[in-house]
């Protein structure tokens, strides 16, 4: 048994509005650069819908991920480095611009300079490719609340794996978001297609990262992400992807798009798993059989022998004990109701799903009928096969069993918490139904409903002695190009609090100090305040207006004069 640590993350549908607040604030901190117009590292997806970029779950298509041989060994889908050596310079399994779309801004200064007339002047959409007239024909949430379905609803890739009948009625029946990252998988295909060997996962957390000097631009990995969450930088002509925000979570913060998040929806933290068993588990014959296999790869942070295991690979005491308290072994092998995002993939996908039980309950609701009782709302789930199905295609590859499973568990969570509040006659009949005892449906509900920050986010922070390593990583991983990833402000990461320090440093202890700074960064700096960073201490240049008797403002004595 190799005991490692995995960052993993866990995302509550339930709970997701849509308001794509993550995927704005993750575009400013990572993707505002030029060469990157179009890459969104999170999205948010309306389902039923095609994705982002359009069908990417459509592997007979790009070929990504892997598949079992007779042999019962794996393969990566896009072939090995034979076959990739021979589409080096022609890779013919690439997204074009039109699957993702061409970005845009608009003439602006149309509006400013237009002569008076009869009609009022427009500000045409400009390409930022090719800085020409375009005319919109798609975008990364077209979608978006359904809005193209009925155009585009028929080249859903899992829809196509579902009868007719189902599609047809599907409009009627549910609509959901799904935001999506990248999965930073513990078997990472990405990684395997890379022919330069930029690409890598971290030994200390599993994050998954592209060396910036070594990416040769070849987009072998774009064609081996099933999730097509690796974006080619047509500037820098270099590989880019979702860095989870490591400079962040090495200071104990939350990723951008986790401590942005409207809906509270979001749950961070550390996971053991054994390292030994990982290829064995993304081996299992039968996919319906892929999302136990992968629960068996995590360990129990509480068993005496992980604990000593974890010792001896060198595992830091704090982490042992952030990942007994971590949110994501709770939901997924606690409770057992988060699912894995297409685990047919074989990438042994770390970022998990709780499915969302709002269908059914709108359907019971609009029926007539009490969407809070537990013997209704299962009855509903065993009937409504249609979003049961559907869910089943996402997250247990076709399997509905576990998720009709998982949805129960959540129905019986509301019933009991409802006699919970109104203070009525505990039916102990509804905890039983779902294995569960009522002390367990009520830990479960302090999670998903009212856990505080420090329970959703669950982070511990890089040591001292890991320094020289996090150094020489965060030097080949940074985006250094036109000011970084950021926000526009000084230093690296877009924050113009405290002092500048080089990106190595940064990514150490000193980031949460220049965060939570009162002064900018000094004259040489632009004082701009980056709102992201910003912890509300002090009152940094510029945030808000003078205070009267200040600067002309009020009837201090520069007003009187």
């Amino acid at each position: 048994m190799k005991v490692m640590a995995q960052m993993a993350m866990v995302m509550n549908l339930d709970k997701c509005i849509g308001c794509h607040t993550c995927s704005v604030t993750c575009k400013q901190a990572w993707t505002n650069r030029t060469g990157v117009e179009y890459v969104w590292f999170n999205n948010v997806e309306t389902r039923p819908g095609v994705g982002y970029p359009r069908g990417y779950e459509d592997q007979e298509k790009w070929g990504g991920g892997w598949v079992r041989t007779k042999r019962g060994r794996l393969k990566l889908r896009s072939g090995g480095r034979f076959t990739k050596l021979a589409h080096i310079f022609s890779n013919p399994r690439l997204p074009e611009i039109h699957d993702y779309y061409e970005p845009w801004t608009y003439e602006y200064d149309t509006l400013l300079s237009a002569p008076q007339g009869e009609h009022t002047p427009v500000a045409r959409p400009m390409s930022l490719l090719t800085g020409k007239a375009m005319q919109i024909h798609w975008s990364a949430n077209w979608d978006d609340n359904l809005g193209g379905s009925m155009e585009t609803m028929q080249d859903d890739p899992v829809l196509k794996q579902m009868s007719e009948s189902v599609t047809a009625e599907l409009e009627q029946a549910f609509m959901f978001y799904l935001p999506r990252i990248c999965e930073h998988c513990l078997n990472p295909s990405c990684v395997a297609s890379c022919p330069s060997g930029a690409m890598y996962k971290r030994a200390e957390d599993g994050i998954v990262l592209v060396d910036q000097d070594q990416c040769r631009g070849w987009r072998m990995c774009v064609s081996g992400c099933p999730y097509k969450k690796v974006y080619f930088n047509h500037k820098t002509g270099k590989a880019e992807k979702c860095t989870m925000c490591y400079p962040r979570l090495e200071v104990g913060l939350p990723t951008v798009c986790s401590e942005t998040c409207v809906g509270r929806l979001r749950y961070l933290g550390l996971v053991l798993y054994d390292a030994d068993r990982v290829l064995e588990a993304a081996s299992v014959e039968d996919p319906t059989e892929l999302l136990a296999a992968q629960r068996s790869v995590l360990l129990d942070p509480h068993d005496p022998e992980v604990i000593a295991g974890a010792e001896r690979e060198g595992i830091p005491r704090d982490w042992i004990d952030a990942a007994q308290r971590s949110p994501i072994w709770s939901l997924i092998s606690t409770y057992e109701v988060a699912l894995p995002l297409h685990p047919e993939y074989r990438t042994m996908p770390m970022v998990w799903y709780i499915p969302p039980l709002s269908p059914v309950v709108d359907v019971v609701t609009g029926s007539g009928n009490d969407g809070e009782d537990a013997r209704t709302l299962f009855a509903a789930i065993d009937r409504l096969r249609i979003p049961v199905e559907y869910l089943a295609g996402l997250f247990t590859a076709g399997e509905t069993a576990p998720v009709t499973a998982v949805l129960q568990r959540l129905a019986a969570m509301r019933a009991h918490m409802r006699n919970v509040n109104l203070g009525t006659d505990q039916d102990p009949r509804i905890a039983e139904s779902v294995g569960m005892t009522a002390a367990q449906i009520e830990g479960m509900y302090r999670l998903l409903a009212i856990a505080k920050y420090e329970d959703r986010y669950v982070i511990p922070a890089a040591h001292a002695e890991s320094a020289r390593a996090l150094e020489e990583t965060a030097t080949g991983c940074s985006l250094d190009v036109d000011g970084g990833p950021g926000m526009g402000g000084g230093g690296r990461f877009g924050s113009s609090s405290g002092r500048p320090m080089r990106a190595a440093v940064e990514t150490f202890h000193a980031l949460r100090n220049r965060q939570t700074a009162d002064k900018a960064a000094g004259p040489s700096q632009p004082t701009r305040v980056n709102l992201l960073n910003w912890d509300g201490n002090g009152a940094p240049p510029g945030l808000f207006p003078p205070e009267p008797g200040q600067d002309g403002y009020g009837d201090g004595p520069e007003a009187n004069a």
